[in-house]
């Protein structure tokens, strides 16, 4: 461990002044856990409230697609598919025959 990296320990508290690892702290809260009683949290129609909005705001960040990006998006993922599925088929066709090629003599 370098100075730099020593000193930047110490000033969060991570370090001792003689290099050693500090002693934790024990949580203030005295070890129950931090979520808040339900008299500090509200009601639950107010909470209801409160999460839907937050949906909102968050679904009015998404960069939504335009319709010619659905659309060619869209003609891709199918063309694909129906590529693949043709493949598989034919793998499966021709490895049927010949199965069936070797067994039959």
């Amino acid at each position: 461990m370098n100075r730099q990296t020593k000193r930047m320990l110490q000033r969060q508290g991570q370090l001792g002044a003689d290099g050693a690892p500090a002693a934790r702290r024990a949580p203030t809260t005295g070890g129950t856990s931090r979520r808040p009683l339900d008299a500090e949290r509200g009601s639950v129609g107010k909470r209801f409230v409160q999460y839907m909005r937050e949906v909102r705001t968050e679904l009015s960040k998404v960069l939504w697609p335009k319709r010619p990006e659905v659309v060619n998006y869209s003609t891709v993922v199918l063309t694909t598919l129906v590529l693949l599925a043709l493949l598989i088929f034919g793998l499966n066709y021709f490895f049927a025959r010949g199965v069936h090629f070797l067994f039959q003599g």
